[in-house]
């Protein structure tokens, strides 16, 4: 019975959106985001108290169990009263690990608040400044909850003072990332002690405390030191459990969604504000035009394929039409509910500010737009902040499953965008490239399990990226019915551009004006500035030329040519980055059955890869930072590791007898680097890594890597000459 009222009490507050909540948990991993939640869970009834914290509800996944691990963002819909009212808390617990960063990026797209978790003991980490980053930028408010206070008392033994300290110092480092990285929302965001936007607990004891709740309850920090001292945990989490003061916190310092609306939307959406959809939006009216982001696709073994997913304006139900704006397609609803965890509840209709999860939007993808309007701008694309750089070859054990394997990969490509999937069309294998080893791990595992495939897969290899150091002459490239002719130079892309680029400050969609003026800023000359007209994968593509006839029928099949050559450069065939390409000047037929496709598209191709060659060409590879702690007598057995892997010490932290070495080292190097850091430190260092950007590789190695490449993928052992593409 009780699971019915709950059901009945949802869908009662659902039409109320000043009384909904949709928040996230992010933070570091083993910072106990998943203890907690099922904290909140137990708080709202839904599992029993004396399970919570070992339960692990939300990790309802096989391998999150056996590892240990939150692996995919789960949501949750519960009933939270507070001072006699009640609320809906839409919630979602995020992924730490690195590895499934985009599984956060994805969920701070859905939600307007988050709670930062920290352990008191190891302080804020890489991780929790990557999430905390993520969330900010997509304008979600964080409060913060201190988890694993008890440590501090039990383990480390600290005085009530330096207790204070040590907290007071975690609620500064997260203040302090809060300024540097949204200066401009400091003033509100700010987390306070007094202000109740801070909380102070232990997770698996079911225990918090925070100011306001210390003046209901009477708990305060002289009365946490005495109970834990005496060993009374139980009592304590009695007295002031922990889902009332974390979510007392949330309703109190979260934003709804008709509050967040007003803010949100003009960050995660670049149409007219004033428009009548656009203002539907920020009212968050259920009575507007549909405006659905999915956020996220979850195949269910019954239902299929579920897209769960924000709703900022109108009302869903079943039957409805919606286009899915990014794939030009239609879709029909066949139902609409929310998430109770690993259950789901079907409802009639969900209004605005909810978050929903949807049957039948079967073309929808992470990061899609659905509307029931014809020309709705779609919301800014998902930024993931790092690049798929680890790739492994998967094949099925039995050829007759090979149909079978294509559409298992096909299904977990959607449900996770990060995954890139490719198949090789030389040697017929396919390609799974992810964020790191454990993310392809997990993935294979996943194909074992869940769909009963038995697969092959090649040792973890990482994927290069070819460029240029230097500025080619210029190349002309003919046509094979000799009747068209480019001429292409190529030269490394500024830095900053790239960067421009990958953060979405410019893209191609923007004023062209406006455009100009940023990438002029970021010192690219006036008319490469303005003749901008394909950006691919961290490439530039620019017309600087004057007044050619038939040059804008042509340009698409420049541009194909142009995206051709960046997939797979003339070195090893990997995909290019770092390059400005400028088309200086060309001559077409003009007769349109002349310049084709297969006139067009090899010419530019075969021009470029000639000029790439002429450029000093080079390799681009992925590196990770580095984060090891261990205790002050292993130092040099792990920064021996660290050097023996190509990797350099960047600095070194000393806190009591732990020390955290801070290095950076190439992913190629990093393989099997788990069990060497636990061999060389007897199993004691925690380490964590995270993606840090590509850098050059050095001179006397590029030969090398080549070779190792072309023989990977059977082409010739040599580095092909510009003359191979071109008549010089």
């Amino acid at each position: 019975m009780a699971r019915a009222k709950k059901v009945d009490k949802i869908k009662e507050l659902m039409w109320k959106p000043e009384q909904i909540r949709n928040m996230g948990i992010v933070a570091h991993i083993d910072h106990g985001k998943t203890t907690l939640s099922d904290n909140l869970l137990a708080g709202a009834g839904m599992i029993s108290e004396e399970l919570a914290g070992q339960q692990l509800y939300l990790d309802f996944d096989e391998q999150e169990q056996e590892r240990g691990i939150t692996i995919n963002a789960a949501n949750v819909s519960m009933v939270h009263e507070y001072e006699g009212e009640d609320y809906l808390i839409n919630l979602i617990d995020t992924p730490g690990h690195v590895d499934f960063g985009g599984d956060v990026t994805r969920a701070m797209r859905a939600v307007d608040g988050v709670i930062v978790v920290v352990d008191a003991v190891e302080g804020v980490m890489p991780q929790t400044e990557t999430v905390l980053r993520q969330a900010l930028r997509e304008n979600v408010k964080p409060v913060l909850f201190v988890n694993k206070v008890d440590r501090l008392i039990k383990e480390l033994e600290l005085t009530p003072q330096q207790m204070q300290e040590k907290l007071i110092k975690v609620i500064t480092e997260v203040n302090k990332l809060i300024k540097s990285m949204r200066p401009d929302k400091y003033s509100e965001w700010k987390i306070e002690v007094s202000e109740g936007s801070v909380a102070f607990g232990s997770a698996l004891y079911n225990w918090a405390v925070s100011v306001p709740a210390q003046k209901i309850t009477g708990i305060g920090f002289k009365e946490v030191y005495e109970y834990l001292k005496e060993g009374k945990v139980k009592e304590l989490a009695k007295k002031s459990p922990l889902y009332r003061v974390v979510l007392d916190m949330v309703i109190k310092h979260l934003p709804s969604p008709i509050e967040a609306q007003k803010e949100r939307i003009k960050v995660i959406w670049k149409g007219d504000i004033s428009s009548e959809v656009g203002q539907a939006m920020v009212k968050c009216d259920p009575k507007g035009p549909i405006a659905l982001m999915i956020t996220k696709i979850v195949v269910e073994p019954q239902a299929g394929e579920i897209a769960v997913g924000r709703l900022f304006s109108g009302t869903l139900k079943p039957g409805q039409e919606l286009f899915i704006v990014d794939r030009k397609a239609k879709n029909r609803i066949q139902t609409v509910g929310l998430y109770m965890g690993p259950r789901r509840v079907e409802v009639n209709e969900i209004p605005a500010g909810n978050i929903v999860a949807v049957i039948g939007l079967r073309d929808a993808v992470a990061g899609s737009t659905c509307t029931n309007i014809e020309d709705f701008t779609p919301f800014e694309s998902i930024k993931h902040y790092s690049e798929p750089v680890v790739t492994m070859a998967i094949e099925a054990k039995n050829p007759r499953d090979l149909p079978k394997l294509i559409e298992v990969l096909r299904k977990i490509a959607k449900e996770d965008p990060t995954l890139h999937i490719t198949l090789n069309e030389e040697t017929g294998e396919h390609l799974i490239s992810g964020m790191g080893e454990l993310h392809l791990e997990v993935k294979v595992e996943r194909i074992r399990r869940d769909y009963n495939l038995e697969v092959i897969t090649s040792p973890p290899i990482v994927v290069f990226r070819e460029t240029v150091t230097s500025t080619s002459p210029v190349v002309e490239g003919k046509s094979p019915n000799k009747h068209n002719r480019f001429y292409i130079v190529v030269e490394p892309l500024p830095e900053k551009v790239l960067q421009l680029f990958k953060e979405g400050a410019v893209d191609m969609r923007m004023d062209k004006k406006e455009r100009r003026r940023i990438l002029q800023e970021a010192g690219l000359p006036g008319e490469e500035a303005a003749g901008a007209v394909e950006y691919y994968e961290g490439n530039l593509f620019c017309d600087v030329t004057k007044g050619i006839q038939y040059l804008n029928e042509t340009m698409e099949l420049i541009l194909e040519g142009f995206r051709e050559a960046m997939r797979a450069g003339p070195l090893a065939r990997e995909p290019c980055m770092g390059l400005k390409v400028k088309l200086v000047d060309c001559k077409l037929h003009e007769d349109a059955v002349h310049r084709g496709p297969a006139q067009v598209i090899p010419a530019v191709r075969s021009a470029i890869f000639a000029a790439i060659l002429q450029a000093n060409p080079s390799l681009l590879e992925p590196y990770q930072k580095v984060f090891i702690t261990v205790p002050q007598e292993m130092m040099g057995a792990v920064t021996r590791e660290i050097q023996g892997r190509r990797g350099q010490v960047l600095e070194m932290k000393t806190e009591g007898d732990m020390v955290t070495i801070i290095a950076k080292a190439p992913v190629k190097e990093m393989f099997g680097f788990a069990g060497a850091i636990r061999g060389a430190t007897s199993g004691k260092a925690i380490w964590s890594t995270e993606h840090a950007g590509f850098e050059i590789v050095p001179q006397n190695l590029v030969t090398d890597f080549v070779m190792e490449v072309r023989k990977r993928k059977g082409l010739k052992l040599e580095i092909p000459k510009p003359e191979d593409f071109v008549g010089l």
